[in-house]
């Protein structure tokens, strides 16, 4: 199997900083929102460059099996769509088109010598120790693409590398030295962890009650809706093979796999029979809004309901909010169907009664006691401070502090070495770390470490002076999308 990583070795650099940019924020470049569906075409214009389906579908890919690498198996397509995954590839495949607006500009050029020369270095390609056209072949084709579109994209990115090579920067040993020095600065510290948790608060039934009278507008309800609803259950059809290859053909790329590879027709028909089908179920679903609107027909019941509690999505949800009393909302889709709301009232939100909120005021309640014990207890400690001498330690010292986990270690590390308080108190996941430094040293020897600090210092001032770049660029290329802007 061919992966980003081993088609492009020396790409990996150039890839990690723009994909770093590409994910500052949903939308950096700021193009607004795309409909990624089309079958053909370009999804944008940079310049005189054609950014095209088939690049965005490529940036996604390697974008999703970068973030499968990092997640595992709880990656899928519903979080890639959560954390802005789609927006970040074609972000990601305008920014590189930037950049190779620039390289025309500049002159530079790729022959097809260069690609040849990239092709035999290729381990996927090699048999017996050399190149082989047959073994290449059936790769892409076992991959969905051929040579004509494989060599296209390897010049691209070859045309890439030629503009990061500008861009080569040689950090001098006296600058890593340093750094690395300072990275690995050791302190000598004692500490004591307080946790709250250990700390025991009496409670009961008439304490938490006189809490809750006094502090009763913390706990509301949530407004409320009086709602009458009709369901229409999804009606499964059988459209025929044609239908289904039309219905394909028009929307392939909307069936992918987990690696955002584009599904065979045989592997997307079940998924396009229920879309289908769904598609079959709306067009009764508004027949019977329609009837419900004009009160030709009652609707199956009414409930009363807290905001919290509506079981709709949250686009649905907010429709229903903002709706006004009395007027019947269009069909939206559900899990099952169609749903079909009217809201007939909404009641603003109200205290709750002591034993709803029961559980909340506890909750508070023990929360303030516990901070304003540990609090004292952190005060009256510090004023004759006896901890647990950890010796000299650095940021990667996890092992040694006891009463945190492995993530609370390595959060309380982080917040020492960036404090300029010899002695004091740091809270970690609600706990509350006492410590005092009582001696300092920067690293003495840091030849095992300045390897990784240099190259840290490399993409650091790459990412810095691209970033820059890619600013300058979009303010020199015209940049226009030919795809339809998401209502």
């Amino acid at each position: 199997m061919i992966t980003w990583m081993q088609r492009h070795k020396r790409w990996l650099v150039i890839t990690i900083w723009i994909s770093t940019i590409a994910f500052v924020g949903a939308g950096f470049v700021g193009w607004g929102s795309y409909e990624y569906g089309s079958s053909s075409g370009a999804v944008a214009v940079v310049g005189d460059r054609k950014v095209s389906v088939e690049e965005y579908q490529r940036e996604y890919s390697s974008l999703y099996r970068q973030y499968s690498r990092m997640y595992g198996n709880q990656f899928n397509q519903e979080m890639a769509k959560k954390i802005g995954l789609p927006d970040a590839a074609i972000n990601l495949a305008i920014q590189k088109n930037l950049i190779l607006s620039y390289a025309d500009d500049l002159g530079l050029n790729v022959t097809n010598e260069d690609i040849a020369k990239e092709l035999v270095q290729m381990p996927s390609f090699i048999k017996d120790g050399k190149f082989d056209k047959e073994l290449y072949i059936r790769v892409l084709t076992q991959n969905a693409t051929n040579a004509v579109e494989y060599e296209k994209s390897l010049k691209r990115d070859l045309l890439l590398q030629k503009v990061e090579s500008l861009f080569n920067l040689n950090p001098s040993a006296v600058e890593v030295t340093n750094l690395s020095k300072l990275l690995f600065a050791q302190d000598e510290v004692s500490i004591k962890v307080l946790d709250p948790k250990s700390i025991e608060i009496e409670v009961d039934d008439t304490i938490l009650r006189n809490y809750w009278k006094t502090n009763k507008i913390k706990y509301m309800s949530s407004n409320i809706y009086r709602l009458a609803i009709s369901k229409l259950p999804l009606k499964m059809i059988s459209p025929t093979e044609d239908e289904l290859k039309e219905h394909y053909e028009k929307f392939k790329t909307d069936y992918k796999k987990e690696d955002g590879k584009i599904k065979t027709l045989e592997e997307a028909k079940d998924e396009m029979i229920k879309v289908l089908s769904l598609k079959a179920t709306k067009r009764d679903a508004l027949k019977k809004y329609l009837a419900l609107k004009k009160d030709e027909i009652k609707f199956d019941a009414t409930t009363t309901i807290f905001e919290n509690d509506l079981p709709f999505s949250p686009e649905n949800t907010e429709e229903v909010k903002n709706s006004t009393v009395g007027v019947v909302l269009k069909p939206f889709e559900a899990s099952d169907g169609y749903t079909i709301v009217k809201l007939i009232e909404k009641m603003a939100p109200k205290p709750l009664a002591f034993s709803m909120a029961k559980d909340m005021v506890k909750a508070d309640y023990l929360d303030i006691k516990r901070t304003e014990k540990i609090n004292s207890l952190a005060k009256e400690a510090m004023k004759n401070f006896e901890g647990e001498n950890l010796g000299f330690i650095t940021r990667t010292s996890v092992d040694k502090i006891k009463g945190l986990n492995t993530n609370e270690s390595y959060a309380f590390l982080n917040k020492l070495f960036v404090s300029k308080e010899k002695e004091g108190k740091i809270e970690v996941a609600g706990k509350v770390v006492l410590y005092k430094i009582t001696a300092s040293k920067l690293a003495a020897d840091t030849t095992n470490e300045e390897k990784s600090v240099k190259d840290i210092l490399l993409k650091l001032q790459r990412a810095e002076l691209m970033s820059s770049l890619v600013k300058n660029l979009e303010n020199r290329y015209e940049v226009t999308s030919s795809l339809d802007h998401k209502e």
